[in-house]
């Protein structure tokens, strides 16, 4: 497996695809296109007959452009990196560092790929494939670019810990608009792999991890909070506003009395001393819930005793 760095130092877990997977992408999505190519050739010829031999041919040229060409584009542009060819692979086009493509990446991808995938038959693309580290072609080093696999095995799927209880909903007034997806993937992939580091190592990147989520949010971590669990509780923050984006205020659980409900905003609560990642205590058992008595009305007039009932 081959690893990407970020500029935070953090590496991260991209799986980029080998020739053989990315050729049978290719094989499929061209099987597709010269199929698409073929049906509105025949539509062309059979509707432009009595045009003259220059208008068929200019009108050629077009279908051949917008089908060949503009069709790739456009799909992997509305997919993000999916063709019809890589969804069948589990592949996917992404930028350097991770994130989604755009049309400017596809646009380039697509030119550079009329020259070495169309006209050479593919034996530039493999050659580049075959001497690249990464599998990439040509296209993918003009546009920065990378294909990678997207279907991991469920054993090896890496979890975000959950920040301490009495940091949830502490930071939901921070403004996450700013921070780029860059240091989110660094984040995550931080949190996924602290246990694995050097205690010294993992605090220095957590510190700077957080120094840089705190500039970016404009607002500086606190200091009584641990560099690890202020990461953790910011992407849980960042995790509740996507899904509240997603599902609305009518997510299950969600009311006005659940803390961290999607229903109404969570009090912050005093810090306590729990350490990071927290250790495993023993919880007290339930008291049994009693009824309480009737109030008397007599007893509430006579003098108090200095005796004050618990809480």
């Amino acid at each position: 497996m081959s690893e990407l760095v970020t500029g935070e130092a953090v590496t991260l877990e991209l799986r980029p695809a080998k020739l053989p997977s990315r050729a049978l992408a290719v094989l499929l999505d061209l099987v597709v296109v010269g199929l698409v190519y073929t049906v509105v050739t025949i539509v062309l010829v059979i509707s432009t007959a009595s045009l003259d031999e220059a208008a068929q041919f200019a009108l050629s040229i077009a279908a051949f452009i917008l089908v060949l060409v503009g069709a790739p584009i456009a799909v992997e542009t509305l997919s993000h990196g999916r063709s019809l060819g890589k969804m069948a692979c589990g592949l996917r086009v992404v930028r350097d560092d991770g994130g989604p493509i755009r049309f400017r990446h596809a646009l380039v991808r697509g030119a550079v790929g009329v020259v070495e995938i169309l006209m050479t038959f593919g034996v530039v693309a493999c050659i580049a494939s075959l001497v690249s580290a990464r599998g990439r072609r040509i296209g993918d080093v003009v546009a920065g670019t990378l294909v990678v696999r997207e279907r991991v095995p469920v054993g090896q799927t890496a979890f975000v810990p959950p920040p301490p209880p009495w940091l949830s909903g502490r930071f939901a007034e921070l403004d996450l608009s700013a921070v780029p997806d860059g240091l989110w993937l660094a984040v995550r992939q931080y949190l996924t792999r602290m246990r694995q580091l050097d205690p010294q190592v993992g605090w220095a990147m957590a510190e700077r991890l957080a120094s840089d989520v705190a500039a970016r949010t404009g607002a500086p971590a606190p200091h009584d909070v641990p560099p690890a669990a202020y990461l953790a509780a910011v992407v849980q923050e960042r995790q509740v506003r996507e899904a509240r984006r997603a599902f609305g205020s009518g997510a299950p659980n969600s009311g006005p009395g659940v803390p961290g409900s999607f229903g109404a905003p969570v009090q912050p609560q005093a810090p306590a001393a729990v350490p990071y990642p927290p250790a495993a205590v023993p919880l007290p058992l339930p008291l049994p819930v009693t009824e309480a008595a009737p109030q008397d009305p007599v007893a509430d007039r006579r003098p108090s005793g200095g005796f004050a009932p618990p809480a």
